[in-house]
């Protein structure tokens, strides 16, 4: 039996009490209560503890309320135990700080049973000293991601893109040439199969660009951060399989790394449906104009809807699109989130495009690892899921 504190009144020295003050034996109890005197005397040494029923019919036999019964044994065994919550607090703090089981799921953190190794080695993959700092994602350009506003799931989304991004290698950054970066890879839009182009192109130009499939609990399309004030990468989840989101996607992060925003974008689409901008701050909103307009011109689009809505037949969207030499499912997607066509309407042009993207691009998750290593930089582990 674990060693009774003192301090703490057990109900056995109150029955105690109470049995002297009434002139009572435990036998006297034991035949008012009707039970065994074994029990009485079991709960009066403190070896059984006083139940809900007994609780009642204490109060009943001495004019005071089960809740003191319950509350006086509830606080003696208490005192009586000997857990250690340090072990407990640490273990809470570290799950509330990070998706532990998720990250250690992707293998992007050691798992480990040892509390202090564990902590340890999350400090170091969010690049803090302990648990009580806000990790800093980006701090460098006007428009600072703030991770205080983004959930654990969402902060350790970034950091594995920062860990990966160091480890790719790239021209130096040229800002000036926006408008070449922006020409080349609107050449291929044309057709899905060229997507996989899409890295080459943007480290041509100085910009980090990587794919990663987002934790169970993160809701995110993509992010634009800096590792520096020279160092811009792209990052996006490709949780939507279709060309039209890609292509959104990468041209909005786009915008935001050429204006020298920092942004993590967990709206950009919801179940597949782009998000009205009217939702949105400035900096996004101008980041989903310049997204729209880079792919088609407004004019052009404008000028098209007038001349064929409400009739888009697909053989109209072809030929709309051959002429800005782009895929029609970007047309779709743009017809979609305009409320022309519903999100029904010609599904089978929003092509997937994820496989091609992944095979060409350094991807985490979506059946793939990614190991990384000093000299050699990050590269894909393709292991193909069951």
């Amino acid at each position: 039996m674990a060693q009774e504190d003192e301090s703490v009144a057990s109900p056995g020295k109150e029955i105690r009490k109470l049995l002297q003050d009434h002139g009572w034996t435990q036998d006297d109890l034991a035949r008012i209560l009707k039970r065994p005197l074994p029990t009485i005397n079991q709960i009066i040494q403190g070896k059984r503890a006083i139940t809900p029923d007994m609780a009642i019919v204490l109060a009943a036999a001495f004019g005071t309320t089960p809740e003191k019964w319950v509350s006086m044994e509830a606080t003696y065994r208490l005192s009586l135990a000997k857990a250690n919550p340090d072990p407990v607090q640490k273990r809470a703090k570290l799950y509330t700080y990070a998706p532990i089981k998720d990250m250690q799921r992707r293998l992007w953190i050691k798992q480990t049973d040892a509390i202090e190794e564990q902590e340890q080695i999350v400090c170091q993959f969010f690049e803090v000293n302990s648990l009580d700092e806000e990790p800093i994602i980006t701090g460098v350009m006007r428009e600072s991601i703030q991770s205080s506003k983004l959930n654990p799931s969402q902060k350790a989304w970034c950091f594995r893109a920062k860990h990966l991004a160091k480890a790719l290698y790239v021209n130096p950054f040229n800002k000036m040439a926006s408008n070449q970066i922006l020409s080349q890879l609107l050449e291929l839009a044309t057709y899905p199969e060229e997507t996989r182009h899409v890295s080459k192109i943007l480290a041509n130009f100085g910009i980090r660009f990587l794919v990663i499939e987002p934790l169970s609990s993160s809701r995110i399309d993509g992010a634009a951060i800096w590792l520096d004030a020279t160092s811009p990468v792209i990052v996006l989840s490709l949780r939507y399989d279709r060309i039209d989101a890609f292509w959104f996607t990468l041209m909005h992060e786009l915008s935001h790394i050429l204006h020298g925003d920092a942004s993590i974008d967990d709206a950009l689409f919801s179940d597949g449906v782009q998000i009205p901008s009217i939702a949105k701050d400035d900096i996004e909103r101008r980041a989903d104009e310049d997204a729209a307009a880079s792919l088609i011109p407004p004019d052009k689009l404008s000028s098209f809807i007038l001349r064929v809505s409400p009739l888009y037949s697909k053989d109209r969207i072809n030929r709309f699109a051959n002429r800005l030499k782009i895929h029609p499912g970007i047309i779709v997607g743009q017809l979609q989130y305009r409320g022309e066509i519903s999100y029904s309407a010609n599904r089978e042009m929003l092509v997937k495009v994820r496989e091609i993207v992944a095979n060409s691009t350094v991807t985490d998750g979506w059946g793939r690892i990614v190991t990384t290593n000093v000299n050699q930089g990050a590269k894909n582990v393709i292991k193909k899921e069951n």
